[in-house]
Order: structure tokens, then C-alpha cells, then sequence
């Protein structure tokens, strides 16, 4: 047996993983296997295990949670007597092959001076990782003293992979690990200068100098310093388009690497988002423009990008077009959409309800409508296609606005009105605004942002764009609502022929609807697929089904562009979820894709009216569609998702889930 630290406490045989209740013999554990072969001190023990709120007869009630411990770890094939009772305390032995951590330190040990073994080395040892620390342990002190310094030892590992690669001059494979990285740890500058770096190797200096500018902010308004040397010297060396120490020659701004085929809407200095899956400082991949599609854009050329204008006071960064009266305030204008095709139910009625005649002129609320959906499915673009139609009838401007940071936690209410209010005030004169909320993540979000700039928004529109239904806000305010699931099987195939062209798609025709399945018919991973087959008009339909069937969803990327992933995006919507959801939506994805309440209860070994909270919870934030009254479903491609990832960390297998039905409390959401 083998024990699992990095991640949620577990126990493994290789095969089957079980995660440990949380517990105090589970927060007794963790205290053993964070000095393992060590004696740990009784009173160490006391205070991990309960805290200040020491039992009165601490020695005896310890001594009853190590019996305790001992009776679990028998269950499972483990000897009773691994823990042992020593003087002054207890102690667990253990080594590389029965502890994961031990496994990373000795990888990591031996990583360094392996040479070309280095970089795959350092790959095995993140590979380790498998989520939160220590999630399932009940211990503040181990939180507090011990997760914080596993955590640095994992980032160092991480730097250095970084560093590796960007030495070997691999900026773009480099973008997703310090996407990740620097959304986790915000005021890092190593991170930061590293991602500036990869970005800068990538031909991509705009998005390198945001990166500086996010930081700048952040630790001006968190800590009130400036970036350090290294940082300052780097956005100058950007600024002046050097070539930079540490990366191959060619791969500098100096000589440019091709643009991705999905640029960003502006980035904010602040490095937030304007979609609802990407990370920190681009739009999100659910919705970035990418080739042609259901509900989405085809790629931005140099000639069709918008101008972004140079940020205010504010720090923000608002796209304008056109030009406007002498001594007047621009109007601010929304990131384009070319080649936007497919939804036209949709869109139509979204254009109809924003250009409704009823609207009182200078009346006090705003025309509403609400765009929900699962991740990937196009819900930004259609927002902002259908804001690019009705432009005439705002002639204040519009604005997109971005309501989740880049961690995936809700902005501040007041941070969101502060950009709106900054967005929209300079053309609010000429008439009504139209201001797309991107990202809602609840409902009060919504209601306070409204109530909070209604100077700007009271005579013009709002779109709310979010993975949750917003049933409360439909309640409060009656929107207009649009839900967005994937494409029927009809329109996933025209589409593909609209993008590669009939003579193509008819000479391999079960091809190509193969390939449309795989992809189950969500536009985002329509656009990646479509994006690969262009690039290589000699690939036959049927052997890039075949290669995406051998790793699916690993494979539905492309390689030079963080932005457009399926795992990136769907990991994203899990690590949204509370702990309970998420492990319910792995458990469920191995039923056959359809779900009933029964099933579920079985499934998750949980009541039924705890089975039925938990799919309508899945419901709400777009992981499952309701086929009919009582059937419930989910989507090939997140059943494809959950289940690689159930695999990839180590899911309790079938025959232990009551062991593990602890980690769903009651009640818990």
C-alpha cells in the first residue's frame, strides 16, 4: 500500500484509491506522514488533531485516536503496528516507494544535473501532484504550518520546468503551466517575469507588457511597492523590443513568432479575464474568437483586429472605433466578432429583445437578458454578436466587463462597477449604453452591479453572460433568457463544411460526423478541431478521428495557444466547484451518460433527495442538460473529461464507494 499526501489524503494499492474521511484519525495521519520516519511530539499530535481545544485527558484521548488510526489503516491491508508509540511521541516510517511525497523529494534530488533526463524528471515529479492539499484534513495547524511549505516546494519544481523550457526556446508549450501558475500565485515576480518572458518569445510583447502592468497593480494596491529589478529591467527590454538573456536567438520579439489564431479582447492591466473559462489576463476559451462556428468567431487578422487604447486612470483598457465630435468623449466600443456564424435562433431573439420598442426612453431600468450555459459553448461570442448588431441603438457605447478574477472567485462588486463606471461614463451623454457582464458566477453579483451603476445603465441594456442559470436573478428581474447547450448533430456538420469546405467533408463523410461526436458537438471543441484540419489540408478527417480518439479530451488543444483547451477549460469549471459537486460529477460520468435520480443515489451511495440536489446542482452550472421531466444528461465530451480525470487522480474505484460516501456530506453545496 502506498500513501497519498500531495493532494487529498489517501491510500492506495496501485489499482484502487481511497480517500480518508476527514476525521481526526485522518489529521492524525497527515501529522505522521509530513515527518516520516521522525518522532513526532505528543503535543505536536494534540495540537494538530484538536487544535486549542485540547480533550482534559489529552494522553489518554490520543492514545484512543491512534487505535483508531491503526483499526483504519488495518482495513486496508496495512500492519497495525506501522504506527509506533515512541518515547515523547509517535512515529510512521515510511519511504519513496509507500509515500508520494518522499517520491517527489527524491525526483526532484535527482532531477537536478541529470542533463536531458532533467526536464522529464521534473514532469514526473508535478505529475505527482493530484489537487488541494490536504483537502479532506480537518487540521488548522497543519493548513496553517505544513501546506504553505509544500506548496513552495512544488513551485520551485515548477520553476524550473519552466525555466527548461524556455531555455530550449519552447515559449508557447510553456504558456499553460505559468497561466496556471501565476493565477494560483498572483504576486509571484519569478512567475511573472517568466510568463512576460514566454509571451515575449512568443511574438505576443502587448500580452507580455499587460502581464507587467497586472503585477504592477497588484502589488501597488496589495503591498504598496513597485515591481522589484528584475521585472522593471524586463518591461524595458519589451518596450525597446531587445532580445532577451535566457531565450534562444529568433525567439524574441525581434523576430516574431506567427500570432495565435485566436487573439484576446483587451487585456486588462489588472490581468482579469473577459471571458468565463480562461485564465487571468486573456478572454476565455469558452468564448474567444477562433474559426468560424455555432456561436463563436472566425480568427482576427492584422488588418481586422481592434485598436486598443491606452489605458486610463482607471486601470482599464476600453476598445475604440471610429471617430467622434470635436471636444466630445469617445464612445466605448465592444472586441469584434468576424465571421461569426451558426445560432441564429438564438441570436435573433437576443437582438429582438435588445431592440425592443417598449423600452420607456429614460426609464429607470435596463433592458436585461441573461446567456447561460457549460463551459465551451460559445456564450460570450454570441453576447458580443449580438451587441455588434444593435450598436445603432446605443449610441452611448458598450463595454464588456469581466465579473470573475483570474483564481475563478467572484470580482468584488465594487471593483466590477468601478471599471463599468469607467467604460461606459465618457459616452453616456450621447444616449443609452449597452454593457455586457461577463462571467456571472451568482446572482447578487448581478443585482448589486445594477443597482451600483445605474447612472450608466439605467437607459441602455445589460447582457449577463454565466455557466449558472441564474434562476434568482429571472425571478427578481425577469430577463430575457437564452440557454446555450451544444449544437444539434445537423449544425455541428454544416458547420464543419461551411469551415473545410463541402468537397472535403463530402469525400469522408461518416468521418466527418465521427468527428463531430467526439467532440460532442460543443463549439469550443469544434474550433480546435477545425483550426488543426486547416493547418493541415493534407490530414484525412478519419485519421485526425482516430488520433483524437486514442487521447480524448488530453488532445482537443492546440499547441500554441494556452487559451484553447478542452482539459484547461473543463479542469477550470471542476476546480469552481465545492469539493461535494465536483466528486459527484466524476462518480456520475461512469453511468452510461444518461442519469435518474435512482441511478444517481446509487451511484454516489447517497439518498435520493441528496441524489437530487446534487444533479440539480449540476443542472444549474451547465455540467448536465435535461433531456426530459426526470432524465437528466451529459455531455460526451464531459463524460470523456470526467473520466480521464476521475482516472488521472485516482478516483475510489466502484467497489469502495461507501467507504468514501464521507467526502459528500449532507447539506454540503
Amino acid at each position: 500500500m502506498r500513501f497519498q499526501l500531495l493532494g487529498p489524503l489517501s491510500v492506495t494499492d496501485g489499482c484502487d484509491v481511497v480517500v480518508l474521511p476527514p476525521a481526526k484519525p485522518t489529521s492524525l495521519l497527515a501529522a505522521l506522514l509530513l515527518r516520516p520516519g521522525e518522532v513526532v511530539p505528543t503535543d505536536r499530535l494534540l495540537e494538530a488533531v484538536w487544535g486549542e481545544k485540547q480533550p482534559a485527558t489529552a494522553k489518554s484521548a490520543l492514545q484512543s485516536c491512534v487505535l483508531r488510526l491503526r483499526r483504519l489503516l488495518a482495513r486496508y491491508g496495512i500492519a497495525e503496528r506501522l504506527v509506533v508509540a515512541v518515547a515523547g511521541g509517535y512515529r510512521l516510517s515510511a519511504d519513496a516507494e509507500t509515500l508520494d511525497l518522499l517520491h517527489f523529494r527524491r525526483l526532484a534530488a535527482e532531477a537536478s544535473g541529470a542533463g536531458e533526463s532533467e526536464l522529464p524528471m521534473l514532469r514526473r515529479a508535478l505529475g505527482l501532484w493530484r489537487g488541494p492539499l490536504l483537502a479532506n484534513v480537518p487540521s488548522e495547524l497543519l493548513h496553517r504550518d505544513e501546506v504553505p511549505r509544500l506548496a513552495e516546494q512544488r513551485l520551485r519544481v515548477l520553476e524550473r520546468v519552466c525555466e527548461i523550457q524556455l531555455a530550449q526556446g519552447r515559449c508557447s508549450e510553456v504558456l499553460v503551466d505559468l497561466w496556471e501558475a501565476t493565477g494560483a500565485h498572483p504576486q509571484h515576480e519569478g512567475l511573472s517575469a517568466q510568463l512576460m518572458r514566454a509571451l515575449y518569445g512568443s511574438g505576443r510583447q502587448n500580452e507580455a507588457l499587460a502581464e507587467y502592468r497586472r503585477i504592477r497593480g497588484r502589488l501597488r494596491d496589495e503591498l504598496g511597492v513597485d515591481p522589484g529589478p528584475q521585472l522593471q529591467g524586463l518591461e524595458l527590454a519589451i518596450l525597446r523590443g531587445e532580445e532577451l538573456r535566457g531565450l534562444p536567438r529568433g525567439q524574441a520579439a525581434t523576430e516574431p513568432a506567427p500570432a495565435p489564431p485566436a487573439p484576446a479582447p483587451p487585456v486588462a492591466p489588472t490581468g482579469r479575464g473577459t471571458g468565463d473559462d480562461g485564465p487571468g489576463g486573456i478572454v476565455s476559451a469558452d468564448d474567444a474568437a477562433g474559426p468560424a462556428h455555432a456561436g463563436g468567431a472566425a480568427p482576427l487578422t492584422a488588418t481586422a483586429r481592434p485598436a486598443l487604447a491606452a489605458p486610463d486612470t482607471t486601470g482599464t483598457e476600453a476598445v475604440r472605433a471610429g471617430s467622434s465630435p470635436a471636444g466630445a468623449p469617445p464612445a466605448p466600443r465592444l472586441p469584434g466578432v468576424p465571421g461569426f456564424t451558426g445560432r441564429a435562433a438564438e441570436t435573433a431573439g437576443l437582438v429582438a429583445h435588445l431592440s425592443r420598442a417598449e423600452r420607456a426612453p429614460g426609464g429607470p431600468d435596463p433592458v436585461l437578458a441573461v446567456v447561460s450555459g457549460g463551459p465551451g459553448m460559445g456564450k460570450t461570442a454570441l453576447a458580443l454578436h449580438a451587441a455588434h448588431l444593435v450598436a445603432d441603438r446605443y449610441p452611448g457605447g458598450a463595454a464588456l466587463v469581466s465579473l470573475t478574477a483570474p483564481d475563478g472567485t467572484p470580482r468584488p462588486v465594487g471593483e466590477a462597477a468601478a471599471e463599468l463606471r469607467a467604460l461606459l461614463a465618457p459616452g453616456a451623454s450621447r444616449g443609452p449604453c449597452l454593457a455586457v457582464l461577463d462571467d456571472a458566477m451568482h446572482p447578487d453579483q448581478v443585482r448589486d452591479l445594477l443597482a451600483g451603476t445605474a447612472s450608466v445603465t439605467g437607459r441602455g441594456a445589460v447582457v449577463v453572460t454565466s455557466r449558472r442559470r441564474l434562476a434568482a436573478l429571472v425571478a427578481t428581474h425577469g430577463p430575457a433568457v437564452l440557454h446555450l447547450g451544444a449544437l444539434p448533430r445537423q449544425e455541428s456538420h454544416a458547420l464543419l463544411t461551411r469551415v473545410l469546405g463541402r468537397q472535403r467533408v463530402a469525400a469522408e463523410h461518416a468521418a466527418a460526423r465521427a468527428l463531430t461526436d467526439l467532440c460532442g458537438h460543443v463549439p469550443l471543441a469544434l474550433r480546435i478541431v477545425m483550426a488543426r484540419l486547416l493547418t493541415r489540408p493534407a490530414q484525412r478527417l478519419a485519421d485526425c478521428a482516430t488520433w483524437l480518439r486514442r487521447d480524448l479530451p488530453a488532445r482537443l488543444a492546440l499547441p500554441d495557444d494556452p487559451r484553447l483547451s478542452v482539459p484547461l477549460i473543463l479542469d477550470g469549471a471542476l476546480r469552481r466547484l465545492p469539493a461535494p459537486l465536483a466528486d459527484a460529477h466524476l462518480r456520475l460520468a461512469r453511468l452510461n451518460g444518461q442519469l435518474t435520480v435512482p441511478d444517481a443515489a446509487g451511484a454516489l451511495a447517497v439518498p435520493e433527495t441528496r441524489a437530487e440536489e446534487l444533479l440539480e446542482q449540476l443542472l444549474d452550472r451547465g455540467l448536465l442538460d435535461e433531456e426530459q421531466p426526470g432524465l437528466l444528461r451529459m455531455n460526451a465530451l464531459f463524460r470523456a473529461h470526467a473520466l480521464h480525470r476521475g482516472t488521472r487522480a485516482g478516483e475510489v474505484a466502484q467497489a469502495l464507494l461507501p467507504v468514501a460516501r464521507h467526502a459528500l456530506p449532507s447539506g454540503a453545496t
